[in-house]
């Protein structure tokens, strides 16, 4: 899991919003707000983001770590993303 998508699962808990309920608000799939949690699909883009943002109504500090979170995941393929991840997970154990 990303940081970015670790810190979208805390916003969801803290709201007591389910994942299905946040991806059909957002017009998104809950398979691709599943994926985009756990780190297998790419970085989001600048709209969602700000999707995102307005959904949970952050304020300007967290509005910022939300996009500094995402602005993280940038340049990395889904390829590197997945090895990165199974790195961490094989260290984890």
């Amino acid at each position: 899991m990303t940081p970015f998508g670790n810190r979208i699962r805390e916003l969801r808990a803290k709201h007591n919003v389910t994942l299905t309920d946040m991806a059909n608000a957002l017009q998104l799939s809950p398979a691709y707000l599943s994926a985009l949690e756990h780190g297998h699909r790419g970085r989001p883009s600048p709209g969602l983001v700000q999707q995102i943002c307005g959904y949970f109504n952050l304020v300007w500090d967290e509005v910022d770590e939300i996009k500094r979170l995402a602005e993280r995941v940038a340049g990395l393929s889904d390829d590197q993303l997945q090895r990165m991840l199974a790195i961490i997970a094989e260290k984890s154990r």
